[in-house]
């Protein structure tokens, strides 16, 4: 079957998303407008963005919206990026409290241009949410900063609750869907954030292709760096450009 093909097929049941639509979707869809803030939730085509709005939830994205990268799974737009942006940090932390948010997440696009990826800016939006919302959890989706132990301290020392880098994919497929990254490098950050005491946290996608012995591979892997939480989700491409689905796996 041709993988634009692929790319078409129909959705099967237990896939269908809610529509984007009622007050707290318009509520959030406000709050993330009028402070000019970023969300995976919209740069990444995410189709779940329905259901996570109207739940009063959304993930920030922090450091523009242009990656240096340019992953075959990810719809987030690839370039060069805008130059930081020192006040987005206290516009996302005025807006969690806004929100009244209880957990915030965090994610970043990679910032391969920045002299230490972007680790002191993440360091600095996790101070400025923690000082205008003390009773708020933090947890922060990082980029693996080329493996640069310096720069992932930088957001450790900053003590967010949680702290998720994800492997995306087994090891034999990362190659096919990651640029730049690498599967045991990946490893290494994590195993450094678990070293340090803080919550460690990876995912993985399904449906590229890979085998059931493979998956339970990157579970031990996972749990022989200390990991401690792990979330499996169904790959979607987010255009007929990217990766195609090979598979989709049922609940």
């Amino acid at each position: 079957m041709k993988s634009e093909n692929r790319n078409k097929r129909r959705l099967p049941r237990w896939m269908k998303m809610q529509m984007p639509k009622g007050e707290s979707y318009s509520k959030v869809k406000n709050t993330v407008k009028k402070h000019n803030l970023n969300t995976i939730c919209t740069s990444g085509n995410c189709p779940n963005i329905g259901d996570c709005w109207n739940r009063g939830t959304a993930t920030f994205m922090i450091l523009g919206e242009v990656c240096t990268r340019s992953c075959k799974f990810c719809g987030v737009k690839t370039g060069k990026p805008l130059p930081v942006d020192w006040d987005e940090p206290n516009r996302i932390a005025q807006s969690v409290k806004l929100m009244n948010v209880k957990h915030c997440v965090i994610t970043s696009v990679d910032r391969d241009d920045l002299s230490d990826g972007g680790s002191s800016f993440w360091a600095d939006t996790i101070n400025k949410i923690k000082i205008i919302n003390p009773e708020t959890t933090i947890e922060t989706l990082i980029p693996d900063f080329d493996g640069v132990e310096a720069n992932i301290l930088k957001v450790l020392e900053a003590r967010p609750e949680v702290i998720s880098h994800n492997l995306e994919t087994v090891e034999r497929l990362t190659t096919q869907i990651r640029t730049r990254a690498k599967y045991r490098r990946s490893l290494q950050v994590l195993k450094q954030i678990s070293d340090f005491g803080i919550t460690a946290k990876s995912g993985i996608m399904l449906g590229l292709g890979e085998t059931e012995e493979e998956i339970l591979q990157t579970m031990d892997d996972l749990l022989s760096v200390g990991c401690k939480v792990m979330t499996i989700g169904q790959y979607l491409a987010p255009t007929a450009d990217h990766m195609p689905v090979v598979e989709y796996v049922t609940p």
